[in-house]
Protein backbone atom coordinates (compact mmCIF):
# COMPACT_ATOMS: atom_id res chain seq x y z
CA UNK A 1 0.00 0.00 0.00
CA UNK A 2 1.49 3.32 -1.00
CA UNK A 3 2.45 5.98 1.80
CA UNK A 4 2.07 8.42 -0.86
CA UNK A 5 -0.55 11.49 0.24
CA UNK A 6 -2.16 13.24 -2.48
CA UNK A 7 -3.57 16.24 -2.93
CA UNK A 8 -6.96 14.62 -1.88
CA UNK A 9 -6.05 13.31 0.90
CA UNK A 10 -4.48 16.29 2.29
CA UNK A 11 -7.46 18.34 1.58
CA UNK A 12 -9.69 15.97 3.41
CA UNK A 13 -6.73 15.66 6.49
CA UNK A 14 -7.15 19.40 6.81
CA UNK A 15 -10.68 19.21 7.09
CA UNK A 16 -10.63 16.63 9.47
CA UNK A 17 -8.78 18.79 11.70
CA UNK A 18 -10.49 21.94 11.07
CA UNK A 19 -13.84 20.16 12.06
CA UNK A 20 -11.76 18.85 15.16
CA UNK A 21 -10.31 22.18 16.24
CA UNK A 22 -13.85 23.62 15.47
CA UNK A 23 -15.80 21.59 17.95
CA UNK A 24 -13.30 21.62 20.12
CA UNK A 25 -13.37 25.19 20.55
CA UNK A 26 -17.37 24.72 20.17
CA UNK A 27 -17.16 22.45 23.82
CA UNK A 28 -14.92 25.56 25.31
CA UNK A 29 -17.26 27.98 24.74
CA UNK A 30 -19.98 25.88 26.51
CA UNK A 31 -18.25 25.01 29.34
CA UNK A 32 -20.32 26.64 32.40
CA UNK A 33 -18.58 29.20 33.80
CA UNK A 34 -19.46 29.88 37.50
CA UNK A 35 -19.41 33.11 38.72
CA UNK A 36 -19.59 33.78 42.44
CA UNK A 37 -20.63 37.04 44.40
CA UNK A 38 -19.60 38.12 47.53
CA UNK A 39 -21.99 39.83 49.63
CA UNK A 40 -22.71 40.70 53.07
CA UNK A 41 -24.30 39.42 56.16
CA UNK A 42 -27.72 37.70 56.14
CA UNK A 43 -29.50 40.88 57.86
CA UNK A 44 -27.64 43.79 55.25
CA UNK A 45 -28.42 44.66 51.91
CA UNK A 46 -26.08 43.31 49.94
CA UNK A 47 -27.33 39.37 50.95
CA UNK A 48 -30.35 39.63 49.12
CA UNK A 49 -29.55 42.51 45.68
CA UNK A 50 -26.73 39.38 45.80
CA UNK A 51 -29.24 37.01 45.28
CA UNK A 52 -31.78 38.43 43.40
CA UNK A 53 -28.57 39.70 40.88
CA UNK A 54 -28.26 35.99 40.84
CA UNK A 55 -30.98 34.38 39.94
CA UNK A 56 -31.92 36.93 37.19
CA UNK A 57 -28.21 37.13 35.52
CA UNK A 58 -27.37 33.63 35.97
CA UNK A 59 -27.86 31.32 31.98
CA UNK A 60 -27.83 27.69 33.12
CA UNK A 61 -25.93 25.74 31.94
CA UNK A 62 -23.32 28.22 30.32
CA UNK A 63 -23.68 31.12 33.07
CA UNK A 64 -24.42 30.06 36.82
CA UNK A 65 -24.03 33.22 39.19
CA UNK A 66 -24.05 32.10 43.19
CA UNK A 67 -24.28 34.77 46.19
CA UNK A 68 -22.51 33.68 49.10
CA UNK A 69 -22.54 35.39 52.27
CA UNK A 70 -19.50 37.37 53.87
CA UNK A 71 -18.12 39.42 56.35
CA UNK A 72 -18.79 42.68 54.00
CA UNK A 73 -16.25 44.89 51.84
CA UNK A 74 -13.01 44.33 53.13
CA UNK A 75 -13.17 40.56 53.47
CA UNK A 76 -14.82 40.39 49.40
CA UNK A 77 -11.45 42.81 48.50
CA UNK A 78 -9.48 40.00 50.23
CA UNK A 79 -11.28 37.42 48.65
CA UNK A 80 -11.37 38.66 45.42
CA UNK A 81 -7.82 39.69 45.28
CA UNK A 82 -6.65 35.59 46.47
CA UNK A 83 -9.02 34.46 43.97
CA UNK A 84 -11.25 32.70 46.06
CA UNK A 85 -14.42 34.66 44.72
CA UNK A 86 -14.79 35.94 41.20
CA UNK A 87 -16.36 38.67 42.16
CA UNK A 88 -18.38 40.92 45.12
CA UNK A 89 -19.75 43.87 46.51
CA UNK A 90 -17.59 46.94 48.06
CA UNK A 91 -18.07 50.17 49.19
CA UNK A 92 -16.62 53.01 46.65
CA UNK A 93 -14.38 53.98 49.31
CA UNK A 94 -13.09 50.44 50.38
CA UNK A 95 -12.12 49.58 46.84
CA UNK A 96 -10.19 52.47 46.17
CA UNK A 97 -7.95 52.26 49.00
CA UNK A 98 -6.90 48.49 47.85
CA UNK A 99 -6.79 48.80 44.70
CA UNK A 100 -4.03 52.34 45.70
CA UNK A 101 -2.38 50.42 48.57
CA UNK A 102 -4.04 53.74 50.74
CA UNK A 103 -5.77 54.26 54.01
CA UNK A 104 -7.40 51.23 55.26
CA UNK A 105 -5.00 48.60 53.06
CA UNK A 106 -2.02 51.26 54.09
CA UNK A 107 1.34 49.16 54.02
CA UNK A 108 -0.27 46.13 52.82
CA UNK A 109 0.57 46.77 48.78
CA UNK A 110 -1.64 47.43 45.99
CA UNK A 111 -4.36 45.26 44.95
CA UNK A 112 -3.92 45.86 41.14
CA UNK A 113 -6.16 43.09 39.95
CA UNK A 114 -9.16 44.81 41.40
CA UNK A 115 -11.53 46.07 38.44
CA UNK A 116 -14.94 47.29 38.17
CA UNK A 117 -17.77 45.79 36.86
CA UNK A 118 -20.41 48.12 37.57
CA UNK A 119 -21.62 50.84 40.55
CA UNK A 120 -24.86 50.15 41.64
CA UNK A 121 -26.91 51.87 44.27
CA UNK A 122 -25.60 54.62 46.98
CA UNK A 123 -25.12 53.30 50.50
CA UNK A 124 -26.79 55.29 53.67
CA UNK A 125 -24.64 55.76 56.76
CA UNK A 126 -26.86 54.35 59.29
CA UNK A 127 -26.26 55.75 63.34
CA UNK A 128 -29.13 53.50 64.75
CA UNK A 129 -29.54 54.78 68.45
CA UNK A 130 -32.52 53.57 71.05
CA UNK A 131 -34.57 56.06 71.96
CA UNK A 132 -34.10 55.93 75.19
CA UNK A 133 -30.15 56.49 74.46
CA UNK A 134 -31.22 60.17 74.09
CA UNK A 135 -28.03 59.94 71.00
CA UNK A 136 -28.92 63.15 69.02
CA UNK A 137 -25.43 63.81 67.64
CA UNK A 138 -21.90 62.09 67.20
CA UNK A 139 -21.00 63.90 69.54
CA UNK A 140 -23.70 62.05 72.33
CA UNK A 141 -21.88 58.55 71.78
CA UNK A 142 -19.63 59.13 74.64
CA UNK A 143 -19.96 57.09 77.28
CA UNK A 144 -22.35 54.91 75.73
CA UNK A 145 -22.18 50.98 74.22
CA UNK A 146 -21.94 51.49 70.08
CA UNK A 147 -20.97 48.63 67.72
CA UNK A 148 -19.08 49.87 65.45
CA UNK A 149 -19.63 46.94 63.27
CA UNK A 150 -17.28 43.34 62.74
CA UNK A 151 -13.96 43.63 61.44
CA UNK A 152 -13.41 42.87 58.03
CA UNK A 153 -16.36 45.15 57.12
CA UNK A 154 -16.56 48.85 55.34
CA UNK A 155 -19.19 50.12 57.63
CA UNK A 156 -16.42 49.71 60.52
CA UNK A 157 -13.90 51.71 58.69
CA UNK A 158 -16.54 54.60 57.80
CA UNK A 159 -17.69 54.41 61.44
CA UNK A 160 -13.69 55.05 62.97
CA UNK A 161 -13.75 58.06 59.84
CA UNK A 162 -17.17 59.82 61.04
CA UNK A 163 -16.08 59.29 65.15
CA UNK A 164 -12.66 61.37 64.23
CA UNK A 165 -14.48 63.92 62.37
CA UNK A 166 -16.41 64.29 64.96
CA UNK A 167 -13.81 64.59 67.40
CA UNK A 168 -14.66 61.05 69.43
CA UNK A 169 -12.11 58.45 69.90
CA UNK A 170 -13.06 54.91 70.16
CA UNK A 171 -11.56 54.74 73.80
CA UNK A 172 -14.45 57.67 74.53
CA UNK A 173 -17.04 54.69 73.60
CA UNK A 174 -18.03 51.09 75.16
CA UNK A 175 -17.16 49.85 71.74
CA UNK A 176 -18.05 46.60 70.28
CA UNK A 177 -17.88 45.30 66.89
CA UNK A 178 -21.01 43.05 65.97
CA UNK A 179 -22.92 42.08 62.62
CA UNK A 180 -25.95 44.51 62.75
CA UNK A 181 -28.39 41.87 63.44
CA UNK A 182 -26.73 41.04 66.43
CA UNK A 183 -26.48 44.51 67.34
CA UNK A 184 -30.14 45.33 66.62
CA UNK A 185 -30.66 41.77 69.17
CA UNK A 186 -28.53 43.86 71.62
CA UNK A 187 -30.30 46.43 71.42
CA UNK A 188 -33.68 44.79 71.36
CA UNK A 189 -32.94 43.56 74.95
CA UNK A 190 -31.59 46.35 76.78
CA UNK A 191 -27.83 45.83 76.13
CA UNK A 192 -26.73 48.34 73.24
CA UNK A 193 -27.06 51.82 72.79
CA UNK A 194 -26.06 53.15 68.92
CA UNK A 195 -24.63 51.25 66.02
CA UNK A 196 -23.38 52.06 62.92
CA UNK A 197 -24.47 50.31 59.62
CA UNK A 198 -23.80 51.01 55.82
CA UNK A 199 -26.20 50.06 53.49
CA UNK A 200 -29.28 50.82 51.18
CA UNK A 201 -32.36 51.54 52.98
CA UNK A 202 -34.43 49.66 53.82
CA UNK A 203 -32.34 46.90 55.85
CA UNK A 204 -33.94 44.21 57.51
CA UNK A 205 -32.25 44.22 60.79
CA UNK A 206 -33.44 47.93 61.76
CA UNK A 207 -36.73 47.47 60.32
CA UNK A 208 -37.35 44.98 62.33
CA UNK A 209 -35.60 46.76 64.94
CA UNK A 210 -37.84 49.31 64.96
CA UNK A 211 -40.95 47.85 65.20
CA UNK A 212 -40.89 45.66 67.70
CA UNK A 213 -38.12 47.49 69.90
CA UNK A 214 -38.56 50.51 72.51
CA UNK A 215 -38.67 52.82 69.34
CA UNK A 216 -35.39 53.94 67.35
CA UNK A 217 -33.68 57.78 66.11
CA UNK A 218 -31.39 57.59 62.79
CA UNK A 219 -29.14 60.25 64.23
CA UNK A 220 -28.09 62.69 61.53
CA UNK A 221 -24.74 63.11 59.77
CA UNK A 222 -24.39 66.75 58.57
CA UNK A 223 -23.62 70.49 59.13
CA UNK A 224 -19.35 71.38 59.12
CA UNK A 225 -17.98 67.91 60.17
CA UNK A 226 -20.12 66.13 57.37
CA UNK A 227 -19.41 68.85 55.02
CA UNK A 228 -15.50 68.61 55.68
CA UNK A 229 -15.73 64.78 55.42
CA UNK A 230 -17.11 65.39 51.79
CA UNK A 231 -14.56 67.77 50.57
CA UNK A 232 -11.81 65.30 52.28
CA UNK A 233 -12.75 61.95 50.94
CA UNK A 234 -14.71 62.13 47.07
CA UNK A 235 -16.25 58.91 47.92
CA UNK A 236 -18.65 60.10 50.41
CA UNK A 237 -21.72 61.95 49.12
CA UNK A 238 -24.48 64.07 51.29
CA UNK A 239 -27.70 61.67 51.30
CA UNK A 240 -31.13 61.60 52.58
CA UNK A 241 -33.25 58.69 54.50
CA UNK A 242 -36.77 59.21 53.69
CA UNK A 243 -39.26 59.80 56.75
CA UNK A 244 -41.06 56.74 57.33
CA UNK A 245 -38.32 54.17 55.74
CA UNK A 246 -38.58 53.00 59.31
CA UNK A 247 -40.93 52.85 61.82
CA UNK A 248 -41.94 56.50 63.28
CA UNK A 249 -38.65 57.60 62.51
CA UNK A 250 -38.52 61.01 60.15
CA UNK A 251 -36.57 62.05 57.21
CA UNK A 252 -32.48 62.30 58.39
CA UNK A 253 -29.72 63.81 56.07
CA UNK A 254 -26.75 61.48 56.20
CA UNK A 255 -23.97 60.69 53.96
CA UNK A 256 -23.86 57.61 51.65
CA UNK A 257 -20.79 56.01 49.60
CA UNK A 258 -21.20 53.83 46.48
CA UNK A 259 -21.90 49.92 46.39
CA UNK A 260 -19.73 48.77 43.74
CA UNK A 261 -19.74 45.39 41.85
CA UNK A 262 -15.70 44.24 41.77
CA UNK A 263 -14.43 41.89 39.98
CA UNK A 264 -10.64 40.54 39.09
CA UNK A 265 -8.86 41.40 35.76
CA UNK A 266 -8.13 37.77 35.84
CA UNK A 267 -11.65 36.81 34.73
CA UNK A 268 -11.73 36.00 31.45
CA UNK A 269 -13.45 39.03 29.31
CA UNK A 270 -16.28 36.83 27.63
CA UNK A 271 -17.34 35.98 30.98
CA UNK A 272 -17.77 39.80 32.55
CA UNK A 273 -18.89 40.88 29.11
CA UNK A 274 -22.09 38.00 29.72
CA UNK A 275 -22.38 38.89 33.15
CA UNK A 276 -22.69 42.71 32.59
CA UNK A 277 -24.57 42.39 29.05
CA UNK A 278 -27.32 40.29 31.67
CA UNK A 279 -27.02 42.43 34.50
CA UNK A 280 -28.67 45.53 32.32
CA UNK A 281 -30.91 43.18 30.18
CA UNK A 282 -35.33 43.65 30.63
CA UNK A 283 -35.63 40.53 32.83
CA UNK A 284 -32.60 41.83 35.35
CA UNK A 285 -34.44 44.90 34.83
CA UNK A 286 -37.94 43.54 35.96
CA UNK A 287 -36.59 41.95 38.94
CA UNK A 288 -34.89 44.64 40.42
CA UNK A 289 -37.68 46.52 40.40
CA UNK A 290 -39.63 44.04 41.74
CA UNK A 291 -37.19 42.24 44.58
CA UNK A 292 -36.25 45.14 46.55
CA UNK A 293 -36.13 48.86 47.45
CA UNK A 294 -32.74 49.87 46.17
CA UNK A 295 -33.62 47.78 42.87
CA UNK A 296 -34.65 51.08 41.26
CA UNK A 297 -31.27 52.63 42.23
CA UNK A 298 -29.23 50.42 40.19
CA UNK A 299 -29.24 52.27 36.80
CA UNK A 300 -27.18 51.53 33.59
CA UNK A 301 -26.98 55.12 33.39
CA UNK A 302 -24.91 55.45 36.67
CA UNK A 303 -23.19 51.96 36.26
CA UNK A 304 -19.81 53.92 36.11
CA UNK A 305 -20.52 56.18 38.70
CA UNK A 306 -17.56 57.05 41.60
CA UNK A 307 -15.22 54.85 39.18
CA UNK A 308 -12.28 55.12 41.89
CA UNK A 309 -10.61 51.62 40.11
CA UNK A 310 -10.64 50.56 36.11
CA UNK A 311 -13.21 49.28 34.38
CA UNK A 312 -13.24 45.53 33.36
CA UNK A 313 -12.39 45.07 29.59
CA UNK A 314 -15.01 42.60 29.75
CA UNK A 315 -17.31 45.19 31.16
CA UNK A 316 -16.16 47.89 29.28
CA UNK A 317 -16.79 46.52 25.75
CA UNK A 318 -20.91 46.20 27.02
CA UNK A 319 -20.38 49.86 28.24
CA UNK A 320 -18.81 51.21 24.87
CA UNK A 321 -21.42 48.98 22.95
CA UNK A 322 -24.61 50.78 25.07
CA UNK A 323 -22.90 54.50 24.46
CA UNK A 324 -21.65 55.12 28.11
CA UNK A 325 -17.96 54.25 27.53
CA UNK A 326 -15.71 56.00 24.82
CA UNK A 327 -13.53 53.90 23.01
Amino acid sequence: MSTTMTRRHLAKLGLGFGAGALLSRSAFAQAPAFFRIGTGGTAGTYYPVGGLLANAISNPPQLVLTAQASNGSVANINAIASGALESGFSQADVAYWAYTGTGLFEGKGKLEDLRLLANLYPESIHLVAAKSANIKSVADLKGKRVSLDEPGSGTLVDARIILNAWGIKESDLKADFLKPNQAAEKMRDGGMDAFFFVGGYPTSAITELAATGGGIDIVPLSGPEADALIKQYSFFSTDEIPANTYKNVGAVKTLAVGAQWITSAKVPDNVVYEVTKNLWSDKTRAALDAGHAKGKFIRKETALAGAGIPVHPGAAKFYKEAGLLKS
